[in-house]
């Protein structure tokens, strides 16, 4: 598997020569500042890769294009918006990047309650914790209809919680949901949040499913003529935010998803923590079911809670089998390498690590700390070279 790190630009405090330390040889970035549904211009994307091939990498996907709302919502301007979707995949493929992983999330990316969660180790993790994120959508957002979303215990619970939190845990809780975590398409304030949830309104997730289908139709042909692969990220948290519906959570999904474009350039990101955050996911059984249209594979752990709960755990600890998944990824390039595929070599990253150590109190992207994931890359190293060890065949 081919070892890449997320890297957000000039302005990531985790600078490339750290990154070559840490001895990953791919470079998985984007064109952050271009969020907006715009087509990625040809001059910046050959900036952005001279720079990385300048410091001795490759740029080995891209993560993520970002998919316009008007496109989740097939609302009158979605055609404009695909046509600049396909621009952009013709300008990554001019600039030499096979891979692109993108989501299909409505409204909120990625989704947490809490940026740094103390641990027992004194390091720090990403956290969503349920109640919370509750609190938030019931009683500081006051969401149209919320209450039907909750249970009478969670609700309960959320306004017990609510009414015992400092106007600055409020505060940082609402900055952490919806300003905008590392990679996330946009920002919001409570009034803008509310206004893009109000356009989802009457949508279920058949309508946003059909949607995603609309898209991949039109898109996924555009990515086979210039020789890309995609690779649909899954919904992180797997389960429907804010009312709104999410599609990609299950391995159901991901039949349908897979299935509306039967080729290889209608694929997968399987990211180990976003499928691993439900517990009736088999991960090991996704891993080898989808194994042939994983271009990109996220290496996340998590440690679920009763409640929904989960938080960012050490890379071969928490709720799912790592190692396991990283033995279905190495069969499945075996086999890649067997049937003469090019693309045999999976690229993977240490996705999210912990706050620890030198890099507590310092200027981080939260999840994308140089010290924890430089922990978690040594580790998932490490089993992999012990695989191909005891299990020959699965070395290259």
């Amino acid at each position: 598997m081919k070892e890449t790190w997320r890297w957000f630009g000039p302005g990531d405090p985790v600078p490339l020569e750290h990154i070559k330390q840490a001895g990953a040889t791919g470079i998985v970035s984007a064109l952050h500042h271009l969020y907006r549904g715009e087509a990625w211009p040809l001059n910046e994307m050959l900036k952005r890769r001279d720079e990385i091939h300048a410091a001795g990498f490759v740029w080995s996907v891209v993560e993520s294009i970002p998919v316009h709302n008007s496109i989740k919502l097939r609302s009158p301007s979605h055609a404009h918006f695909i046509g600049s979707w396909k621009d952009t995949l013709a300008t990554v493929a001019k600039a030499g990047v096979e891979v692109v992983c993108y989501n299909f999330m409505p409204v909120v990316d990625w989704t947490r309650t809490d940026l740094q969660w103390r641990l027992p180790s004194t390091g720090y993790a990403l956290r969503f914790d349920a109640v919370d994120f509750a609190v938030y959508d019931l009683f500081l957002l006051e969401r149209k209809g919320a209450e039907a979303d909750y249970s009478e215990e969670r609700a309960r619970a959320a306004h017990a919680r609510f009414h015992s939190m400092s106007q600055a845990r409020r505060d940082d809780l609402e900055q952490t949901i919806i300003a905008g975590l590392p990679g996330a398409e946009a920002s919001y304030n409570r009034e803008t949040i509310r206004g893009l949830i109000a356009e989802y309104y009457g949508v279920t997730a058949d309508e946003l499913r059909s949607n995603l289908a609309a898209f991949l139709r039109e898109v996924v042909p555009a990515a086979q003529e210039v020789g890309l692969r995609l690779a649909i990220h899954p919904d992180d948290p797997p389960w429907p935010l804010f009312g709104l519906p999410r599609v990609v959570s299950t391995a159901e999904d991901v039949r349908a998803i897979l299935s509306s474009c039967n080729t290889l350039a209608n694929g997968l990101t399987f990211c180990v923590g976003s499928f691993g955050a439900r517990a009736d996911n088999d991960l090991l059984a996704m891993a080898r079911e989808f194994g042939a249209r994983i271009h990109f594979v996220h290496l996340r752990q998590v440690t679920r809670e009763p409640d929904g709960s989960f938080h960012e755990a050490d890379h071969l600890a928490g709720s799912s089998d790592m190692v396991g998944v990283i033995r279905a990824m190495l069969e499945e390039e075996a086999h890649r390498r067997r049937a003469g595929r090019p693309d045999h070599e999976i690229p993977l990253r240490p996705d999210h690590g912990q706050l620890l150590a030198g890099d507590i109190g310092k200027k981080v992207n939260p999840g994308y700390s140089l010290v924890g994931r430089l922990k978690g890359l040594a580790e998932l190293r490490g089993v992999t070279h012990g695989l191909k060890h005891a299990i020959p065949e699965l070395g290259g």
